[in-house]
Parts: structure tokens; C-alpha cells; sequence
């Protein structure tokens, strides 16, 4: 009866994985977007210029590039046409640029900005892609000369465009896309007050120029300024976001200052000087390199402009300054204390900083800057709101030396788009990377864990949630097998180290498993790494508490559905090398993308087979991972070359011992005792038994026979002694 029920659960796993296959491989898949011709694009363009007499053909702006459309009206010229691909190509998540329309107006106003073609995968399947034309079409009315950003904020300096959630990437490089190419188009053509040859040199501060002065004075030339926020004032800036119940309770307390703030430039002498003190100010410079500049901060209130980020990562996440659309943040080597205050009149704080402006941010004395300060309101267990506060700075020319305008033909780019992301995701990327840390060093030490086998579960749980929540849900970074074709795609053409480093997650993430998968196999990354397999495996383990009866399919039968995630990794492989978009949709055999990037909002079809796969998990540990993970298969096929076996055997593992093989709740052990490595998750359950001398059936034997020995010298001892005892 129960061999009838073991072929009967082996044979629907059979038909579960077909019926998968089979789904993915109807041929309904996705398909790139279809291009907008040239006679749609003029048709666009005649929208937006209804009168135009004239359009003509593309035509190079300078030496044969930048390929553009002039407007005419009546013989007079009234704007401009071109596509971004003839102007800038910046590859984004596909690899492949996305190309769009933007028709400007003399003055520099976009009047339309349309995607012609794009290629990205997520927006493909899973994310309508009419998002990305609402984002595009954003541009609208916005001018070549605005500083926008992706993303919501309080200044209304700044231009935001809300971000389309999930394709983070995608989004931001066709912003940089936009700005970048329209810029050098009217930089060309002198739109908007640009110029090509006009290059300005950063202006300096008189270093010999001081003079005395008091806190008065300073605050009322401008050196030194003053950010107040009022509790009313936050209050207002949270309106329309799910914060804005957390107002002032009377009206007193709105009034109350969450923060009082002054700022100043300290490398200035009639400031640093006054506020410093000379020794402190002449400490200073000499810590400073040149072309660094130091600011100080002082405020008083309920909030701290400190935040707690340079205990978690070394990075200042409250703090930063802009600059041209520049933003600068400040690390733990950027700060220095500041306690002692000599200036007249000095009112007092309860929270003082110097933050160093490194030369490498290229800031200039000269032009305006801001201090960014970010509030933050707590909205659940895990998600926050965030809005930012500016106060403006613009040095007195009294302090300034400028040096005349250079021209030049080359116009300074703005700093790569994966520099920017890898600044503003520094807290993510600091907590992974202790993380990975902590992870290496479990490997590491390894044997001497698993002697204590409630910390190593207790070290596991926890990391699987983490694993789970952090890298799986907060940060989204589940790797894909679609990643895998990316980057062997990315050796058959033009290899760009920039598509991989636009997501700072995924390449950490990838980075590890490539080390670690070399070293000790792929276990590492399917056994702690994978948010998936962390939900599959926290969810079974719940059902094991809740004594629900677990299935094992037959180890002659398990070993045979190992294949078939090769079989399903050989097909969508087949299936990218004519077309990665095609094969990003029947990777949809992996539920990833329904579980993490899009939270289960999706089609239903998706959502019932992710439920699916993880009904099934309560019965049988991590199914979906046994045999159908392509990218555990992907994993596996290079870790075969793994230089370490650190799992450790015992000669009697198999024979006549299989309390292991019996236990392993993945089936990675085979009968004979020996671990496949290919299938194994490293979760060091093996070991745990392994040095366990009341569960390891030769550690067993081997403490009864010295338990025996033991009783047996001490009934010698026991004789001994009777025997010395004199008769009396």
C-alpha cells in the first residue's frame, strides 16, 4: 500500500514539473516592444506642432553625430526632434538601451518625450508597460535646464518623478537617458543658456583673509545660516503620504522646533578662526587634504541630524549636501567631533559635527549649495516615508578668489549612473555586506558550530529570515537564472561592468556566490541565500512544528527528477540565445518574481502556481528547489570544479549507518552514505549528527565502550581498595 502511495506521490511530481514546462512553453510569450516608426514619430511630432511647415530628415549636429529633426514654420525654425539612441545609449537592465522620442522647443521645454522601443524584461511580464510611458510622458512641460529626480522629496527646487516600483532601474536610467542626451543637444545648439566652450573653474578661499567676529555678526552677513523646522512645518511636508496621522497633538506642540540648525563652512578663516579657535582651526587644516572642504553643523530639538547611520554601515544617512546635482554624502571618515565652541555670543547645541566635502566631489566654493536633511516616519514593521528639508548656502564673495573662464570644447559629464545608485543605496549595501561577512565566517568555522547544535539552528533560523525579509522583500535581491544568461550574453557582445554594477544587490550577491560557489559548491547560496528557498524552508519548518505528516519520495525515484531541472536550465538557455526577452518570460517557471518583486499582485495564473509550490513544501521540504530550480541548476554545473569538500564522512556512513541519509530533508545524502554536492544546501544538519555522541551511531558504540571501561576500572579500583583493607 504504501509503495502504491510512494509511486502515485512520484508520479504527480512527474506531472506537476510536464504540466510547468508545458505552460511556459506555449507560444504566447512575451514580446519586445514593437517600435515606433519614423512616420508614427512624425506624426507625434506634427501633434505637438500642429502648424509646422517643415520637418526635416535626421541630420548630424556636429561632425557626422547627434542625429536630429529641425521644426520649421514658414521657413523659421521653432524646434527640435531626436532620438536619445543617436545621442547617448546607456545600457539599462536588458542590456540594450531604451530608445525614446523627445521633441523640444527652442527654449528648451520638452513638449513630448515618447518611448520608441525597449527590451527590458520585467516591464515585459509583470509590470504593465504602460507605466513606463506615464513616467516618460512626465517630461512633459519640464525644461533641459531642471534638476529632476527619481523619487519624492519636500523641496520644490527640484522636479521629482514618482519612481515605477520594481523596475527601480529601468526608470532611472531612462531619466538619465533623457537628461543627458537633451542636454548635449542644447549644449550644441545653445538652448536654455547652455554653452559647449564655456568650462568654469572651481573658485577658492582666501586663505590669508580673517577678520574678528561674533555669532552675531556671522548670522547676519550669511556665513553662518540657520535650517529652523517647526513640528508644523513636517507635519505639512507628510500631507498625502501614509505618515500624515502622526501630526502634533495641540497646538503648542506643533509650534515646538524638531530642529534647530546652523551650518557653516569651517575651512573659511574668518569662520572656522572665530568658531574653532586658532589651535583647533590650524588641527583642523592640517587633518583636511587639500581641495577638501569641512562644514560645520549645530542644531538643538527632538531630532538629530546624525541619525544612527555611522553605527550601521559608516554612512550619515540623515546628512548630505547638493551641489549642481551632485549629491555628497558623508562616511565615518568624513566626521569629526566638535565640542569646544570660542566664539562670542555662541548660543549653545546639543548636537555638534564637522563633516569633511572630499576633493573628489569636485565641490566649488563658489556656486550654491544646499544641506539636505532627511525626516523619517516609521509606517509599519518594515516600511518607512521620507522627505527631505533644504537649507540654502552661497558663500559671501568677500571670502572667495575666482579665476577667469576657460573655454574648451568638452563639457564635464556628470558622475556615472551606478556611482549615484551604489551612494544612495549605501545603507543596503553596508548591512549585506556584514551579512555575507558573518555568513563566510559560519563557513569558515564551521566545525566548531556545529558542536552546539541549538546555536547553529538558532544561527540558521534567523539568517533564513533575514535571508527572507531583507534580501528577499526589502531590498529584492532574489537572483534569477535570467541573470545568468544576461551575463553570458553580456561576453558576446560589448561587455559593460556598468549593467552589472546599476543593481548594487545583485552584484554583491553574485559576487559572493561566485567565490563561494568555487570554493565549497552551490550549497551556500541555495541553503542560505535564497529568499525562496528561505520561505520554503521556514514554511515546512513551521509545519513540522505543527506535526503535520511529511512525504519522502523514494531515493531511486528522487534522484531521477533531479534531471529535469536541467532539463527546464537547457531550454530557456536554447530559448535566450535567440531572444532574452523570450526567455525572461518562460523563466517564469521560477516564482520569484511574483513573490518578491511583485509582492503576489499579479495575474492569478502566476499567484496560484507560486501557492502552489509552497502548499506542496508543507508536505515535502523545498520541492520547487529539488526539481525545477533551473537557476540551482545553473549553480551547480560550475561548482562541480569546487576546490573544498568540507563536509565531513564517516566509514560507516551507509553501511551499516543512515541516520544522516535518513534525516537529510532534502534527500542530498545518498544511501551509500555519500553526500552529492550538486543537490546538497549546506545546511549542516550532517555535521550536527556528525559530532554528536548520543545521535551518531558510531560515536554511540564508542561511548559505550568507554562508558564500559570506565565501570569496569572503577570496579578494578573498587577490589583494590577491599583488598588493602587489613582483617581485624
Amino acid at each position: 500500500m504504501m509503495k502504491g502511495c510512494y509511486k502515485l506521490l512520484a508520479d504527480s511530481w512527474v506531472y506537476l514539473c510536464f504540466s510547468v514546462v508545458l505552460f511556459f512553453a506555449l507560444p504566447n510569450g512575451a514580446q519586445s516592444m514593437v517600435p515606433v516608426s519614423e512616420e508614427q514619430q512624425r506624426e507625434i511630432i506634427l501633434q505637438v506642432f500642429p502648424g509646422a511647415t517643415k520637418i526635416t530628415n535626421k541630420e548630424p549636429l556636429v561632425d557626422g553625430q547627434f542625429l536630429i529633426r529641425r521644426i520649421y514654420k514658414d521657413n523659421v525654425e521653432i524646434g527640435y526632434a531626436f532620438n536619445t539612441n543617436d545621442i547617448v545609449k546607456i545600457p539599462a537592465y536588458s542590456g540594450k538601451p531604451i530608445n525614446t522620442l523627445i521633441v523640444m522647443g527652442k527654449d528648451g521645454e520638452f513638449l513630448a518625450v515618447q518611448v520608441l522601443e525597449h527590451h527590458e524584461p520585467i516591464l515585459l511580464v509583470g509590470i504593465p508597460e504602460q507605466r513606463l510611458f506615464d513616467f516618460a510622458n512626465r517630461y512633459q512641460g519640464l525644461s533641459v535646464t531642471d534638476h529632476i529626480r527619481v523619487g519624492n522629496d519636500s523641496s520644490e527646487e527640484k522636479h521629482h518623478i514618482d519612481m515605477v516600483s520594481g523596475a527601480t532601474v529601468t526608470v532611472r536610467v531612462v531619466n538619465e537617458t533623457i537628461m543627458r542626451a537633451a542636454r548635449k543637444v542644447a549644449r550644441h545648439l545653445g538652448l536654455a543658456g547652455l554653452s559647449l566652450r564655456t568650462v568654469k573653474v572651481r573658485a577658492s578661499i582666501k586663505s590669508e583673509k580673517f577678520s574678528e567676529a561674533d555669532w552675531g555678526s556671522l548670522t547676519e552677513d550669511g556665513s553662518i545660516r540657520r535650517l529652523l523646522l517647526k513640528r508644523k512645518d513636517v507635519d505639512l511636508a507628510f500631507v498625502g503620504t501614509k505618515a500624515e496621522n502622526q501630526t502634533a497633538k495641540n497646538p503648542e506642540e506643533a509650534e515646538k522646533a524638531l530642529i534647530d540648525l546652523y551650518y557653516a563652512p569651517v575651512n573659511i578663516p574668518s569662520v572656522g578662526r572665530n568658531l574653532l579657535g586658532d589651535s583647533q582651526y590650524d588641527w583642523l587644516m592640517s587633518e583636511i587634504s587639500p581641495g577638501d572642504s569641512a562644514i560645520a553643523v549645530m542644531g538643538r530639538g527632538d531630532y538629530s541630524f546624525k541619525g544612527n547611520g555611522y553605527v550601521r554601515g559608516g554612512i550619515f544617512d540623515r546628512t548630505q549636501l547638493l551641489q549642481n546635482g551632485k549629491v555628497i554624502s558623508f562616511h565615518d571618515s568624513d566626521y569629526y567631533r566638535l565640542d569646544d565652541v570660542y566664539i562670542d555670543g555662541f548660543p549653545g547645541f546639543e548636537e555638534m559635527a564637522i563633516f569633511v566635502i572630499r576633493d573628489h566631489y569636485d565641490f566649488d566654493p563658489g556656486e550654491a549649495w544646499q544641506l539636505e536633511l532627511l525626516v523619517r516616519r516609521q509606517i509599519g514593521a518594515l516600511d518607512s516615508v521620507f522627505t527631505s528639508f533644504y537649507g540654502d548656502y552661497l558663500t559671501p564673495e568677500k571670502y572667495l578668489s575666482r579665476p577667469e573662464l576657460i573655454s574648451s570644447d568638452l563639457e564635464p559629464e556628470s558622475e556615472a549612473l551606478w556611482v549615484s545608485i551604489w551612494h544612495e543605496k549605501a545603507f543596503q549595501i553596508g548591512i549585506l555586506s556584514v551579512a555575507l561577512f558573518v555568513l563566510l565566517g559560519i563557513v569558515i568555522f564551521q566545525d566548531i558550530l556545529v558542536r552546539y547544535p541549538r546555536l547553529i539552528q538558532n544561527l540558521r533560523q534567523g539568517y533564513l529570515i533575514f535571508t527572507l525579509v531583507f534580501i528577499g522583500w526589502y531590498t529584492l535581491g532574489q537572483l534569477s537564472v535570467v541573470n545568468v544568461f544576461t551575463f553570458l550574453h553580456a561576453f558576446q557582445g560589448n561587455f559593460q561592468w556598468d549593467l552589472f554594477l546599476l543593481d548594487p544587490i545583485l552584484f554583491l550577491l553574485w559576487s559572493f556566490v561566485a567565490m563561494t560557489m568555487l570554493l565549497w559548491g552551490r550549497g551556500i547560496f541555495c541553503g542560505w541565500l535564497c529568499p525562496f528557498g528561505a520561505l520554503q524552508e521556514l514554511v515546512n519548518e513551521a509545519a513540522r512544528r505543527l506535526k503535520i505528516k511529511q512525504f519522502e519520495i523514494p531515493f531511486a525515484v528522487h534522484e531521477r527528477l533531479w534531471a529535469i531541472k536541467y532539463v527546464i536550465l537547457l531550454v530557456l538557455f536554447a530559448v535566450s540565445l535567440e531572444s532574452l526577452s523570450e526567455a525572461e518570460y518562460y523563466s517564469e517557471v521560477e516564482p520569484f518574481k511574483t513573490t518578491f518583486l511583485l509582492k503576489f499582485n499579479r495575474e492569478w495564473g502566476y499567484v496560484v502556481y507560486a501557492a502552489v509550490l509552497l502548499i506542496v513544501n508543507i508536505f515535502t521540504r523545498k520541492v520547487y528547489c529539488r526539481y525545477i530550480c533551473p537557476l540551482g541548476a545553473a549553480l551547480a554545473i560550475p561548482a562541480r570544479l569546487r576546490l573544498f569538500d568540507w563536509l565531513k564522512r564517516r566509514k560507516e556512513c551507509g553501511q551499516p549507518c543512515r541516520v544522516c541519509s535518513n534525516e537529510c530533508e532534502i534527500q542530498a545524502i545518498h544511501p551509500d552514505g555519500s553526500i552529492n554536492a550538486n543537490e546538497c544546501h549546506h545546511c549542516l544538519d550532517c555535521q550536527v549528527t556528525y559530532y554528536r555522541n548520543d545521535k551518531c551511531p558510531p560515536l554511540v558504540i564508542k561511548a559505550k565502550k568507554q562508558n564500559r571501561q570506565k565501570a569496569a576500572m572503577e570496579r578494578i579500583k573498587a577490589l583494590d581498595v577491599t583488598e588493602s583493607v587489613p582483617n581485624t
